[in-house]
């Protein structure tokens, strides 16, 4: 695979950059939470939450509804709990589409021995459903979400710790994503990303970040092996 960076480990966002999702189930969760946590019938229609995380998604959706500082704050426990109820007695409503190439790509790098794992901006009980939905769980070893980190380079940062634990201060950490927001999450720890244009930015939107590499899908990254 020469056009990927060389690295020892690659970590890979979820939402499309492995996989699509069309239903409802993990929208029906953040709705139902807003209502239950915060008592607002209100939705996420409208908020650009492509590339942000779910707690970030919540508070600019109660914020929008008037409900922040410190308001916002009590209500997030019961909030996030909520959405991963949802998301747990849903789980068979999920119905991804894997991105083109992902399935041979990540077992090619399973096979060259690397360590696998995926940094997302779901909540962790979101994200490990999606993938094992998508029949993936068994290429990764582990996985850091917006649980208990709001910021999308805080979790970048907290999956690159954990690769240095494994593999020692020397080990090389490539990341996978496709929005600006894990770009510059990337940069903002000094590693290396590669921008794939299977989500809902284009080649040029992405390219514009400058990242290591910019590519339509993971199938490229694959036929270039």
């Amino acid at each position: 695979m020469s056009l990927l960076p060389h690295a020892d480990a690659y970590v890979f966002d979820i939402d499309g950059t492995l996989l699509v999702t069309k239903d409802l189930v993990h929208w029906n969760a953040l709705h139902q939470a807003m209502l239950e946590a915060y008592g607002v019938d209100a939705t996420i229609e409208g908020i650009q939450y492509h590339g942000m995380t779910d707690l970030s998604i919540l508070r600019a959706a109660m914020d929008r509804a008037g409900i922040s500082g410190r308001a916002f704050e009590a209500g997030l426990p019961k909030a996030l709990s909520v959405v991963c109820r949802e998301v747990e007695n849903n789980r068979r409503g999920i119905m991804p589409r894997v991105c083109a190439g992902v399935p041979g790509l990540l077992q090619r790098l399973k096979n060259h021995e690397k360590l696998l794992g995926v940094a997302s901006g779901n909540l962790e009980t979101v994200g490990w459903h999606k993938i094992e939905a998508a029949g993936l769980r068994g290429f990764f070893s582990f996985g850091f979400f917006s649980d208990q980190c709001e910021s999308r380079a805080g979790i970048f940062r907290n999956a690159l710790d954990h690769v240095y634990a494994q593999l020692g201060n020397n080990a090389r950490i490539c990341f996978i994503g496709d929005t600006p927001s894990d770009v510059a999450a990337a940069r903002e720890i000094g590693a290396s990303i590669v921008a794939v244009a299977s989500g809902t930015f284009g080649i040029e939107e992405l390219s514009a970040c400058s990242p290591d590499l910019c590519i339509s899908d993971c199938a490229g990254l694959l036929a270039a092996d």
